[in-house]
């Protein structure tokens, strides 16, 4: 039976390798680098230590290959894959985007008109109000739709200095720390740039935001697969993405070109699941009715299909969109049918992304080269 490898498997199993002399594992002394990588039965990593001669260096790295192998998997592909870094000449990390953030979580759909703003909208409400500390880019540069949802149309970030650095104050609501390229452009005029100026606007509202310490960072995608996504995934490192769609069919067509996207070699960030809505309809004056006006669990089936977490279901009730209209998400009343939805998508995220960071190294910022 294969062994389901992950990270921590790794550092469990190094913890056998002691430091001659020290009576001290590897990983308590720091020899370990961070930047374990998996692919199916290869794994690689960096063993650092502090001087080019050290006269240990062929014994421990001997002895880490051995653990691995011992404690994990005898079949995995170790040996020749541990490389050794001294302190002189460790390979210099360049600043991370975004350092007091925990967790990345892009929201997409593969087409427009599926609920993604409203489903990002109501989650990170809904998050927020479970004690997390939540974050909300509105990344859909060319149709803005969260400060209405948050009724925010006439706010005007401003700046502050922070460490010598004019640093963008994002609006706080609900308990959701927000930017969206809606606050400085008129609400009232389309928004016609290259894709270029775009993501030029994107990465600044990302690094010249003053996010602070924040759980998640959600992220509301343009709808389709566009250059604003390869700018996004080159930017942040994404924990993992979350796809939005309906029942129907021809949702589920783009939703599956959706997962492709982020799924693919180039760009591998991973799926935390599948959020189902419009799911059914009930009316306000029937509320145990359910009318399958979509189609029923397609969503549901595509996540089956594709072995990927369905994260909730959510009915299509006139709240919701009287809710958004308002500026006021279902997801503040989380004693409502909708609210109690998008109180049950929370909690399976959470859980998603907690299995997800324990299974998984860390995302990369992307290098996607166009041919």
């Amino acid at each position: 039976m294969s062994t389901n490898i992950y990270p921590k498997l790794i550092i469990d199993a190094l913890r056998n390798v002691r430091y001659p002399g020290t009576g001290k594992d590897i990983v308590e002394m720091g020899f370990v680098s961070d930047d374990i990588h998996i692919e199916g039965k290869k794994v690689s990593f960096s063993l650092v230590f502090e001087k080019p001669n050290d006269p240990f260096i062929k014994s421990v790295v001997k002895a880490s290959e051995t653990a691995i192998l011992t404690f994990v998997d005898p079949d995995i592909e170790i040996k020749g894959n541990i490389e050794v870094l001294t302190q002189e000449v460790q390979k210099e990390e360049p600043p991370r985007v975004l350092p007091l953030v925990k967790n990345i979580i892009a929201v997409t759909s593969g087409k427009g008109g599926v609920g993604k703003s409203t489903v990002t909208a109501n989650l990170a409400v809904a998050l927020a109000k479970k004690g997390f500390k939540v974050g909300l880019l509105d990344a859909d540069i060319f149709g803005p739709s969260m400060p209405k949802m948050f009724n925010e149309e006439d706010a005007q970030p401003f700046l502050e200095p922070v460490d010598g650095r004019e640093m963008i104050v994002p609006v706080d609501k609900y308990g959701v720390k927000m930017l969206s390229i809606g606050f400085f452009v008129k609400k009232e005029s389309a928004i016609v740039w290259r894709g270029a100026m775009a993501g030029n606007a994107l990465k600044q509202l990302i690094t010249d935001g003053n996010w602070g310490e924040l759980d998640y960072f959600l992220i509301d995608f343009p709808p389709g697969t566009s250059d604003i996504h390869l700018t996004l995934v080159q930017t942040l490192p994404i924990t993992g993405a979350i796809v939005v769609s309906t029942p129907q069919e021809v949702a589920l067509a783009d939703a599956r070109k959706g997962i492709d996207m982020f799924t693919n070699e180039k760009v591998n960030v991973p799926i935390l699941g599948i959020v189902e809505n419009m799911a059914w309809f009930t009316p306000a004056e029937l509320p145990d009715n359910k009318y399958y006006i979509f189609g029923k669990d397609g969503a549901k089936n595509l996540a089956e299909e594709m072995n990927i977490d369905l994260l909730g279901q959510i009915p299509l009730v006139q709240s919701i969109r009287e809710a958004g209209d308002n500026g006021a998400p279902v997801a503040l009343n989380e004693d409502s049918m909708t609210g109690t939805a998008f109180g049950t998508l929370a909690d399976n995220l959470v859980t998603a992304t907690e299995k997800r960071n324990k299974e998984k190294a860390p995302t990369i910022k992307v290098d996607v080269t166009h041919k």
